[in-house]
């Protein structure tokens, strides 16, 4: 696996259980890159959905991705505030062509004030029988959904203020 280079677009690909592409964000800068990190911003990038139908992300955004955790995390900036919708889905890989994972539905929205909501239990349970996904999976992430909120109410990792504010002014500082 190798590490992206700080300061270069990259695209993120989202897959499903079944190897099949889910989602492609067309263009992220790389603003940190470790053997275990990236973190990216992007704004008005290009998204491509699995059916082709493509649209453009409306505001300026941090990711977070991390190969131990189960999970990323996308901090959409807005002018009411800063909301996140992170993703529970496999540890990333990158493999100078993506930065790539698996996209396992469940979601959770977190808004400006650092409530939250649990999203697409249905499309999990849905895609979990139609694909089988096996029992280890479902176990390691239900304890990524509780690590998570765990994180937002520790206001943990990207969920600290300085977090966005310090890797937004880096991000504007590529602009």
């Amino acid at each position: 696996m190798g590490i992206p280079v700080e300061g270069e677009n990259i695209q993120i690909h989202s897959y499903k259980h079944d190897g099949n592409i889910h989602r492609i964000w067309d263009e992220t800068k790389v603003l940190k890159a470790t053997k275990h990190l990236v973190i990216g911003g992007n704004d008005r990038t290009l998204v491509t959905e699995s059916d082709g139908r493509t649209w453009v992300t409306r505001e300026p955004s941090i990711c977070y991705f991390h190969t131990d955790l189960w999970f990323n995390i996308i901090s959409m900036i807005r002018e009411d505030g800063i909301y996140y919708y992170c993703n529970l889905g496999s540890p990333y890989v990158y493999d100078h062509e993506a930065l790539k994972y698996i996209d396992y539905d469940l979601d959770v929205k977190v808004y400006p004030d650092m409530t939250f909501t649990l999203l697409d239990e249905d499309e999990y349970e849905y895609h979990r029988m139609q694909m089988g996904y096996p029992d280890v999976i479902d176990h390691i992430l239900k304890e990524n959904v509780d690590k998570l909120v765990r994180w937002i109410r520790q206001r943990k990792g990207p969920f600290s203020p300085d977090f966005i504010d310090t890797w937004y002014d880096r991000y504007l500082m590529y602009r």
